[in-house]
């Protein structure tokens, strides 16, 4: 059985391109603007590039100089400079840390000290682990005070949302700089800065977020009564200061999602707790162009079961219905594994549990998530899958879990709350790297000006 073991050592990854399409909406008073998508972005092409020169201005600062001492030699010094500019800028990689440190700096540029000050959170466990499924109204009202996820029975039928938030939660909700206090040239540095750190494929990563995100202005608009939902109570915040000579956390998030990329030394050292839901599920239309957001998870896990032997399934099916390890169950990997180890499995469904994997690791830059899957393929024989109700994951407490000796995934069906269908929850965590090994007994804090 799986021992899950902290490591608190940080685990370094490297970076790769990056590109995508999605879009940032922006509701106001019931109005949509035009999305991201659909803008011209010179100014946010202009942050980019003074971004990536920010990223190479110390390494060419003395050749700079060196070209201003005589002007025999003017010529031939500045071109060396522009050929070192461009190969700096070349090897830091679009989605390179270096890249995301730069475009953070960027988007904090164009914010005024108010925002700023929202922005600049300690980097501390409290804050790190201020993450939610909640939408941020219900996590002001105190519904984060409800307790662990698993307390509210999946099958009881119960229309609310099920709780995945402990009593230590904030009661003011989130920490950081709400999507809906940004101009349209503050956004636009803020999607270039998310693209750089997710991932680039089709449903995943970068395409994937704003696919949660314009579910949430779905609901909006179906539930015009509410004020809870939209992609305007989204949040951003640095914990830490953006920095290649310590570290950092990006953490963005809102109603069902979680994005906590943790950067030690100009290099990412985690990229979990990594939540991921959403309602309406399956494919919906808002604002004219069509989303379905982690149908790719759910297809993945229904192959992998639907490959499994009668023999296999009796041996995989536990009693679960809810995440084990949702927001506020911190560290608590349990000491023995549940299901069918991996190691019993035929090459050809080893390979459907990498696939599954893959839905969530892809959600970094290539490079990034290459050693993630490194990791996990090493220990794939070590793995253990387990699941509950139906693998077509359509009815309420369907249940899939993925646990292996530093990968941890879970998927989930809950009751609907603002539809009247099944929806969504899901978590990826790693035993050894979340949070980068910060605990709340071993808190290291960063104070910021």
């Amino acid at each position: 059985m799986t021992n899950h073991e902290q490591n608190t050592s940080p685990i370094t990854f490297s970076a790769t391109d990056q590109n995508t399409g999605s879009t940032l909406s922006n509701r106001t008073g019931g109005t949509a603007k035009p999305t991201l998508r659909n803008r011209l972005r010179t100014g946010a092409a202009g942050l980019v590039l003074a971004a990536m020169l920010a990223t190479t201005a110390c390494s060419t600062a003395n050749s700079v100089e060196a070209t201003s001492e005589t002007s025999s030699t003017g010529s031939s010094a500045s071109s060396s400079t522009a050929t070192e500019t461009t190969t700096s800028s070349d090897q830091s990689g679009t989605g390179s840390a270096a890249e995301v440190q730069a475009l953070a700096e960027a988007f904090a540029d164009t914010l005024d000290d108010e925002q700023r000050a929202q922005l600049y959170q300690d980097y501390s466990f409290d804050n790190a682990s201020n993450w939610s499924n909640f939408p941020q109204q219900l996590l002001q009202n105190g519904m984060g005070g409800m307790g662990a996820p698993g307390e509210q029975d999946a099958s009881a039928g119960s229309s609310s949302e099920s709780s995945s938030t402990s009593s230590s939660s904030s009661s003011s909700g989130r920490v950081g700089l709400d999507l809906g206090s940004l101009n349209e040239e503050q956004r636009s540095a803020l999607e270039e800065l998310m693209k750089a750190a997710m991932g680039s494929e089709d449903n995943e990563g970068y395409d994937e977020v704003m696919s949660i995100l314009a579910a949430d202005d779905y609901l909006a608009e179906q539930n015009a009564s509410s004020t809870e939902y939209g992609s305007d109570n989204y949040y951003i915040a640095f914990l830490g200061e953006p920095t290649d000579s310590g570290t950092w956390e990006l953490q963005f998030g809102g109603h069902h999602l979680a994005v906590s990329n943790t950067y030690t030394d100009g290099e990412l050292v985690s990229a979990t707790p990594s939540f991921r839901g959403t309602e309406p599920t399956g494919e919906f239309t808002y604002d004219g162009e069509t989303y379905d957001p982690l149908t790719q998870e759910t297809h993945a896990f229904t192959a992998l079961l639907d490959s499994l032997t009668d023999e296999q399934r009796a041996e995989a099916e536990i009693d679960q219905s809810n995440l084990l390890l949702g927001p506020g169950s911190d560290w608590q990997f349990p000491e023995e594994a549940e299901g069918i180890k991996v190691s019993e499995l035929t090459d050809e469904q080893k390979q459907l549990v990498l696939d599954a994997i893959a839905t969530y690791v892809d959600d970094l830059p290539e490079e990034q998530a290459a050693e993630y899957m490194q990791r996990y393929e090493a220990e794939l024989d070590d793995t253990y899958i387990s699941f509950s109700g139906n693998s077509d994951f359509a009815s309420v407490g369907d249940y899939v879990r993925i646990d292996g000796p530093s990968v941890w995934i879970e998927l989930a069906m809950q009751n609907g709350v603002a539809t009247s269908t099944p929806h969504i929850h899901s978590v990826w965590r790693d035993s050894e790297t979340d949070y980068a090994g910060l605990t709340a007994e071993e808190e290291t804090d960063t104070s910021q000006s």
